[in-house]
């Protein structure tokens, strides 16, 4: 067996006993870089812990790179892989770094949000949540069917509450846009309280849009409750 084929076993393959902890030792890698960047936003921190952190980060950063080199060159299909999910998942993951290096960060905060990609990491190494995504594939249609018609419930209640509150509360819901967000927080049942209906028809509405929205919230769940029952059993 060559170089390149004991590689692939590794980190290609997850069916092996040397791939599985290949695997686990990305698991743990990601955990690691995820805490370290969490106590990065502490204010309290010494510079001593600061040094270590960013010098964790250098570690990290250079063992994902490496992984997704040999996963490049490993790869039969290399450039099915880089534009795959999973592949621009893996790259995401690291440009942060490479592109912060030598920069005035305060311009560049929002690269942080890309260092979270590292969680969808854990995805790819996750047998459970492979599960989920086989559930999701089968019920894909009717979830993409049924978010439309939510969008047009949600332009609904919108336009409703609307009608009914604009005269009484102009400062509140002044136009669509405006009732859209009591919209969202009604249809989910969240109501935060900091837009509600005052009239006896705007009470009204809100009533039929708030059984309306425990619909939404239960038939996205026992469809996928029931697609993931399945593919339990099939697997």
């Amino acid at each position: 067996m060559s170089l390149k084929e004991k590689l692939q076993q590794i980190v290609i393959h997850s069916d092996t006993t040397v791939g599985r902890r290949f695997d686990i030792f990305i698991q743990s890698l990601i955990v690691i870089s995820l805490i370290g960047f969490s106590l990065e936003t502490l204010n309290t921190l010494s510079p001593a812990i600061q040094s270590f952190l960013y010098q964790l980060e250098i570690v990290t950063v250079t063992l994902f790179t490496i992984e997704y080199i040999l996963r490049v060159w490993l790869s039969p299909k290399r450039m099915q892989y880089m534009f795959s999910f999973y592949g621009l998942v893996d790259l995401l993951a690291i440009l942060p770094f490479y592109l912060s290096m030598g920069m005035d960060l305060r311009s560049l905060r929002v690269l942080r949000l890309m260092r979270l990609f590292r969680i969808l990491k854990i995805a790819k190494y996750n047998q459970a949540i492979a599960t989920f995504q086989r559930a999701y594939f089968q019920i894909k249609s009717e979830l993409i069917v049924f978010g439309a018609f939510s969008l047009i419930i949600l332009f609904v209640a919108s336009l409703g509450i609307y009608t009914f509150e604009n005269e009484a509360q102009p400062e509140v819901f002044g136009s669509i846009f405006d009732s859209l967000w009591w919209s969202i927080v009604t249809l989910t049942t969240v109501g935060y309280g900091d837009s509600y209906p005052i009239t006896l028809g705007g009470k009204m509405f809100t009533f039929l849009i708030l059984i309306i929205g425990l619909g939404i919230i239960s038939v996205p769940t026992g469809l996928f409750a029931s697609a993931l029952s399945k593919t339990i059993k099939e697997k």
